[in-house]
Order: C-alpha cells, then structure tokens, then sequence
C-alpha cells in the first residue's frame, strides 16, 4: 500500500512538473517527415500528431511553416520527434519533445499497438502515447520571450535588443553627435529594434569650378555715310530684285525675306543684309571682322 501511495506521488508530482515545462513554451513543432520513416507524413504521422496536439491547446505548426516570431527565435518552440521501438510483431512508439538547445523536456509514455498494418498500427500507438498530454492543462506563460536578451536578424545582421536597451544606445549615439561637434540636422540617423541608419550629410569641399560665362563683346559699328549721287534703281527678277546705277550697272542683289523690309544684299565682293531704318535704306555686313553699316540711295 505504502509503494502505491509512493508511486501516486511519484506519478503527480512528474505531472506537475512537465506541466509547467511545457508552459514555458509558445509552439510545439511537428515535423513532416520524422526521422524513422523514409516519406514524409508516412502512414499520417505528422498529421496525426498535430491533429491530437491542437486538440490539447497546444499552438502547433509544421517545421516548413514557421510564424516570423518562431522563425528568428526557435526558443519559442519544442521539436517533436517521434521515437519507434516497434519489432517484428508489436509497434511502439513514445513522443519526445525538445527544446532548441536540442534538449529534452518531455516524453510520453510507450504506445503499443499489435496491429498488422502499418497505418492502424501507428495510429493506435501514438493515440496511446499522447494520452500523456491529457492531464498537462496546457496554457504559455511567456517565459520563454521574456528570457529572450538578444537574437539575431538574419535579414540585416544586426542585433536586436530590447526596447530599453535601443534607447539608451540611441541616447548615447546622440551625445557622442554633440561632444564632436556635428549639427544634429547634418547628421540624420536611427537606431530601432528593425533598423539601423546613419548617414552624414555634412558638406565637403567640391572639385567642380564655376564655369565663367562668356561676354560677347562686340566691335565698334563702322558707318558709311550715304553718298546722294550714287543712285541705285531697284528692277524686279524673280527673287528679289537687282540694283542698277546710271551706267547702266548692276551693284546690288536683293533677295526676299519674309519681311518687305528686309532683303538678303550680295555684290561682287561683300554679303549681307539691307533693311529699312527711320527711312533710310542700310546696308549691313563684315569687312575685315569689322561690322560695316553703309548708307543705300535706293529708288523703287
């Protein structure tokens, strides 16, 4: 009687005790393929096995489908494995659950079963072990979150650190900025849990020199006074018209623009333009890189 009493002890105080270990986790992670089988999900392991956690509490995912809070600390979750030490004529199987430390903090009871088909076999077997988890009243109590001090991110490399921990570096960050000297608006930065930025934007000497703009100076106009006994008379052609003197003597070609005014001017030495001003009749053109105005006594 006294050995009965023990081993009820015995018996509650395990209970209690794998209670609170499993507690202490958020997920329980089942494999799609365990290590005993050559297929994934043979005979319905895996699916089985989730099937019968879910329906105990547990928050259960496959190994391929992590949650983001899982995926970057593997802490959160206990890896389920599943233990055969069946023979020739009886299956037996017990579920092993570790930590990411690749510890055990849970296994179940032997499941047996003496069914001659596989399928049948395993499912009554592990029914039976997973008997184990009936009393477990499973409920997370974060600890595992809370012990969490420093993870890493794969996606930039960079620790992340507690809130606390991020402002007091960012604080520091900003004291070091005002010990050197540097305007707090040159320098931009930020250093939260998901990012971290720095970027100077002090100005540095430039090696582009101003291009100096060119002024277009121009020569002295030379004038050519109109001489009143030198008169050209304008006869029609069919692009302008040519400008005769007494002799008679072609002097000039005009050639039409768009305006009335303003004609095209080609003699046998000199190109330019003749146009109207105040009146009077110029004649516009180069001389020896000298800008020449010359005095036209035109009659139409």
């Amino acid at each position: 009687m006294k050995t009965i009493i023990a081993l009820l002890f015995v018996c509650i105080g395990y209970s209690a005790y794998a209670q609170t270990n499993l507690n202490d986790y958020k997920y329980i992670i089942v494999p799609k393929k365990f290590d005993s089988f050559k297929e994934t999900n043979e005979f319905q392991t895996s699916t089985l096995i989730k099937y019968l956690f879910t329906g105990k509490g547990f928050n259960v995912v496959y190994d391929d489908a992590l949650p983001n809070d899982l995926n970057s600390n593997r802490c959160l979750g206990l890896m389920t494995n599943l233990q055969d030490a069946g023979n020739l004529f009886t299956t037996k199987t017990s579920i092993v659950l570790k930590d990411c430390n690749n510890n055990i903090v849970f296994t179940s009871m032997e499941g047996t079963s003496k069914e001659k088909q596989f399928k049948a076999a395993y499912t009554e077997a592990i029914r039976e072990a997973m008997r184990s988890f009936n009393d477990t009243d499973y409920a997370y109590n974060g600890k595992s979150e809370k012990n969490e001090a420093v993870t890493v991110s794969f996606r930039n490399d960079v620790k992340k650190l507690d809130e606390d921990k991020a402002d007091e570096m960012s604080s520091k960050e900003s004291v070091k900025v005002e010990e050197n000297g540097v305007d707090s608006k040159i320098v931009s930065e930020e250093a939260t849990e998901s990012t971290q930025y720095y970027k100077d934007n002090s100005p540095v000497d430039s090696n582009i020199k101003k291009v100096e703009k060119e002024t277009t100076t121009f020569k002295k106009v030379e004038l050519k006074k109109l001489n009143v006994d030198d008169i050209w008379y304008a006869q029609a052609t069919n692009i302008g018209f040519q400008l005769v003197d007494s002799t008679p003597k072609v002097r000039m070609y005009l050639l039409k623009s768009s305006s009335d005014t303003i004609f095209m001017g080609k003699t046998d030495t000199k190109n330019g333009i003749v146009y109207q001003k105040e009146g009077n009749w110029i004649f516009e053109y180069y001389e020896n890189e000298k800008l020449v105005q010359e005095e036209l006594n035109i009659k139409f």
